[in-house]
């Protein structure tokens, strides 16, 4: 864990919402199980393996020395949370948590919950996909599909999204994404869906067609989606809700399924769509096999690109 201590003397707590520290990338040999978070005020310390009681000391010890030498005198909150074998074990060690507790991001608050659950209510990997957004949605139609909170919602709205339509199986997620639009200040423009997308097309035609689709599906949740058989139909249906010169976001974070997976469903299934461009991750993500971190594509209609390049 020598390599998490080194890394911690580089480590700056500002006021965003922000990985700290991403073991997982495997750029860090040995620590390939930690993750640091930061929610202001709480740090989250993850393991995706067992760790011993001796193992969380150094730990806590080397935060603990890295936070006096930050924020002096202030008081520590610390959660750790232990993912092993399906398993997921959450504690606080030190201080506490605020309830309700909102993180900044960008500009927009959001709500997190860290002692229950793997969601905390805001995925820190895609903070670059929701910046993305906020700055190409002005004017915009916007469907967020497997919306989750709705982080993308309020990041659209914000950067002068007309509207946006939001749709997860989740109604629990879905009235977080409520109150994180009302604590922004944004009481309209939004619709909140609580239905299966896959059963719901026709609804989301009548409210479209979309100038920006965003598609951030799980990568593997039964009863929802498993990317590597419901890629596919969601791919035969987008393009018929896209506007002329609208865009679409393919999201897949499955470190087993590379970029060419996405991509070849994409040329199978939506040839009429052309590939633009790939979102980079926050530089805190680098991993050593880029094909396994989160993945964000952006797609537009060819006939589009041809009225573009004709004109």
């Amino acid at each position: 864990m020598q390599l998490f201590v080194q890394a911690l003397q580089h480590v700056t707590l500002g006021d965003d919402a922000e990985r700290l520290f991403h073991g997982r990338g495997g750029m860090f040999a040995g620590c390939e199980h930690l993750c640091l978070d930061w929610f202001p005020p709480v740090l989250l310390l993850t393991s995706f393996k067992a760790v011993d009681e001796d193992e969380i000391n150094v730990l806590t010890t080397a935060i603990t020395q890295r936070w006096l030498q930050l924020k002096g005198q202030d008081p520590l909150n610390l959660v750790f949370q232990h993912r092993c074998g399906g398993q997921t074990e959450t504690q606080l060690l030190q201080g506490a948590v605020p309830e309700p507790h909102y993180v900044t991001e960008n500009g927009a608050q959001f709500q997190v919950h860290l002692l229950r659950g793997q969601n905390h209510g805001l995925f820190l990997d895609m903070r670059a996909g929701r910046a993305w957004v906020k700055q190409h949605a002005k004017q915009c139609k916007v469907l967020n599909l497997f919306a989750y909170t709705c982080g993308f919602s309020v990041m659209a709205l914000q950067g002068g999204a007309d509207e946006v339509v939001n749709i997860d199986m989740s109604k629990g997620a879905l009235s977080i994404g409520k109150q994180n639009h009302l604590h922004n200040g944004l009481a309209h423009g939004a619709r909140f869906l609580g239905h299966d997308i896959f059963k719901s097309w026709g609804k989301l035609t009548k409210f479209g067609p979309y100038d920006l689709i965003i598609a951030d599906p799980p990568s593997n949740q039964r009863g929802s989606f498993v990317a590597t058989k419901d890629y596919a139909r969601l791919l035969r249906r987008l393009p018929s809700l896209l506007a002329e010169q609208g865009d679409i976001l393919l999201c897949l974070n499955a470190p087993e399924l590379d970029i060419d997976f996405l991509m070849q469903q994409v040329a199978e299934h939506s040839p009429d769509l052309i590939f633009i461009e790939q979102l980079a991750n926050p530089e805190v993500y680098c991993d050593k096999d880029p094909n396994k971190a989160l993945k964000v594509l952006r797609y537009q209609h060819k006939r589009d690109m041809d009225s573009t390049v004709t004109v």
